[in-house]
């Protein structure tokens, strides 16, 4: 499924009149930074994110050094996470203001990677606050519902008037620890779909296992792949990693 007719018209980061903030946030499997960092550059630099949540961060030899690296490439800093995360990185744009920040590592199931999350809690203007969650949930089922609902459990752990969780989670939104977060937090693009659905293809059939959700009260204005967005090109999507982005507009106002 797409919708290109509505590719030009993502709303734009701004603060309202009222207090409200319009922000972008961007999910993001970069794959360890393993293929062409330029496209991948390219392509985050176009969504123009207030937030980044990165998966797959490069995790052992100066991976500090390629985080930060990657965030002054596209006029980011590092919020949390990387390797002290197990992957899950955060990135924004100078507009967030940063009230705290964790690094959050998983139980180990032996024979299984770890896998952790990046957390933060940001501010956007003066009466805006939310709590954010970057995670790259398991290739086995059974440890992949168990860490849905940590992830849940981190989320109101928060304890924010809105929270952002978005990641690579490993399943379509038929399996049950989708379904699990899509019950508790909206599925971005099943509320308003924008762009193109599927976000991996490079084995088997093309579909949709990332994702960004939201928590009842924040408005989602659009979501989905940025394929017809201005300055992204497909050649530069296939090059840049194995996962295709999500971009979402999201609107938080004053609670």
């Amino acid at each position: 499924m797409e919708l290109p007719s509505l590719s030009a018209s993502l709303p734009k980061s701004l603060t309202e009149p009222d207090g409200s903030a319009v922000i972008r946030v961007l999910s993001y499997n970069v794959r360890s930074l393993r293929d062409d960092e330029e496209a991948l550059v390219r392509v985050i630099r176009a969504c123009e994110p207030d937030l980044v949540f990165v998966q797959e961060a490069p995790l052992f030899f100066r991976w500090r050094k390629h985080a930060a690296r990657l965030a002054s490439k596209c006029d980011l800093v590092v919020l949390s996470g990387g390797g002290s995360a197990a992957g899950p990185l955060l990135l924004c744009s100078l507009r967030a203001f940063v009230e705290r920040t964790e690094d959050v590592l998983l139980p180990l199931t032996p024979g299984l990677h770890r896998r952790g999350f990046a957390t933060a809690v940001v501010r956007f203007g003066t009466a805006v606050r939310v709590g954010v969650v970057s995670a790259h949930l398991s290739l086995d089922a059974g440890e992949r519902a168990a860490q849905a609902e940590m992830l849940l459990e981190r989320v109101r752990s928060l304890d924010t008037p809105y929270a952002i969780a978005a990641g690579d989670v490993n399943e379509t939104p038929d399996g049950p620890a989708f379904r699990r977060l899509a019950s508790a937090m909206q599925d971005g693009w099943a509320v308003a779909p924008w762009g193109g659905e599927h976000t991996f293809s490079r084995s088997g059939a093309a579909r949709r296992i990332d994702a960004v959700f939201a928590s009842p009260g924040v408005e989602v204005l659009a979501c989905g792949v940025p394929l017809h967005l201005p300055g992204i090109t497909q050649p530069d999507l296939e090059a840049a990693t194995d996962h295709l982005p999500v971009l979402a507009a999201l609107r938080l106002r004053p609670s």
